[in-house]
């Protein structure tokens, strides 16, 4: 087992708690109108930065992957130049505009942006792990109701397929997402959860960041990268979506539907805990995939064949 059972049930417990909020703030972002006869048109308000990019179909996925491209090749270069500033620049930025979105579909847009600043700022000053895992919380469903609209079923599964090829090759070929998350650390603006190993192998979710990611004893420290986190709920996501404008559900019983989505993806995550060892690393993706698709299948038959 790759971590303790403390350690373990804090990281899949936080993966639920994420998919189940983001699904969450994503309804709130959805707007459901039903005409006289009966169609049903589904949009989303605009986020606190503005509208949307106008692209669907394969443009949306091809959006994505250059962004993803893009975004890692600035961060090889700030790692082979050891630009940790720029680094956590871009961090920085990043974490005010997500979590500025997910904070807008609850308070107006210039409170959120101001608070999105505070928590940004907060997020790179401090270095407790309580305060860097609680503002992660709010990161990722400010991505999904960002990229969300974007997709069908069809170009999110192949989303999916495409991130978990991609994350074995980085993971198990190249090897530079392993350099990433390590560079990360040491920076200590790290995109994701970060469980430290207390004492008897308990989480010590009070403790300082760890500016490595591998050690023994209580030394070690869980991670779960924030693309693990962020591409499922963006597929359950779309999921909800589609269950809205094909299976004309509500918003309550698709964001109930979508989580069983959520759901078996962290069942496949627990799995993957189970089977993997101590102090390496392992692809997330391909296995939160297998589930998301396990629980998309479990939906589909609940609506076309029960």
């Amino acid at each position: 087992m790759k971590h303790t059972v403390p350690v373990t049930a804090t990281l899949i417990l936080a993966f639920l708690f994420i998919q189940v909020f983001g699904l969450f703030a994503l309804s709130l972002n959805t707007v459901v109108e039903v005409a006289p006869g009966g169609t049903i048109t589904v949009t989303h308000e605009d986020t606190v930065i503005g509208e949307r990019p106008p692209i669907e179909g394969w443009v949306s996925l091809a959006y994505m992957l250059l962004g993803i491209l893009i975004g890692t090749s600035l961060v090889l270069l700030f790692m082979r130049l050891g630009e940790f500033r720029l680094w956590k620049g871009l961090y920085f930025f990043a974490v005010w505009l997500a979590s500025s979105i997910t904070l807008g579909v609850f308070i107006s847009a210039y409170v959120a942006l101001a608070v999105g600043i505070a928590l940004a700022i907060l997020e790179t000053s401090r270095k407790n792990v309580l305060i860097h895992n609680a503002v992660e919380l709010l990161i990722y469903p400010g991505i999904a109701i960002i990229f969300v609209p974007l997709f069908s079923i069809f170009w999110a599964i192949l989303l999916l397929l495409a991130i978990s090829a991609y994350d074995m090759f980085a993971v198990w070929k190249s090897k530079h997402m392993i350099s990433l998350a390590k560079f990360q650390a040491e920076s200590q603006a790290f995109a994701g959860f970060v469980i430290p190993y207390g004492r008897k192998g308990r989480p010590s979710v009070k403790a300082a960041l760890p500016k490595k990611l591998t050690g023994k004893g209580e030394y070690r420290t869980a991670i779960l990268g924030g693309g693990d986190i962020a591409f499922p709920l963006v597929f359950a996501g779309v999921v909800m979506v589609w269950l809205i404008k094909t299976m004309s559900l509500t918003k309550g019983i698709a964001l109930l539907e979508a989580s069983i989505v959520s759901l078996f993806a962290a069942a496949a995550l627990l799995l993957l805990f189970m089977k993997a060892g101590k102090d390496r690393f392992y692809p997330a993706m391909p296995f939160i995939t297998a589930g998301c698709f396990a629980g998309f299948a479990v939906v589909w038959t609940v609506n076309f064949l029960v």
